[in-house]
């Protein structure tokens, strides 16, 4: 695993119910993903995370695994310097197209607004 130059790895922050959701996966799954998510961590990009779409200079991506015909997301950020932040994961439930539903990102709209104001009072603390 490349590190890039970094001596230590930021922690992983999952925001919501995103830890939850990702625990719910199949024991695959959940290593693809994590595999991405170290790599974020040493401030990387795994091969399986793309940007998502509508989210253009705010460091989100996604990451996609498909396992026995069910398709599964992770999206996180790497904007903050404190950690890489899961924002959201769930299993696409669609059989149209690739296109994330809007309750998805509705989900992770919200999520990322609740992240900026929690950082935005952290920084206010210190």
């Amino acid at each position: 695993m490349q590190h890039n130059g970094s001596k230590t790895p930021k922690p992983i922050w999952w925001v919501g119910r995103s830890k939850d959701a990702f625990e719910q996966f199949p024991h695959e799954v959940q290593e693809g993903m994590f595999y991405a998510l170290k790599v974020a961590q040493w401030r990387g990009k795994a091969p399986s995370a793309k940007p998502l779409k509508g989210f253009r200079g705010a460091g989100v991506l996604e990451i996609v695994e498909n396992r026995g015909g069910d398709a599964y997301r992770a999206i996180y950020t790497v904007k903050f310097k404190e950690a890489v932040c899961v924002l959201h994961a769930f299993q696409k439930k669609s059989k149209r197209g690739i296109r994330t539903s809007r309750r998805e990102t509705r989900i992770i709209e919200a999520n990322f607004k609740g992240l900026i104001e929690y950082i935005k009072k952290r920084e206010g603390a210190k």
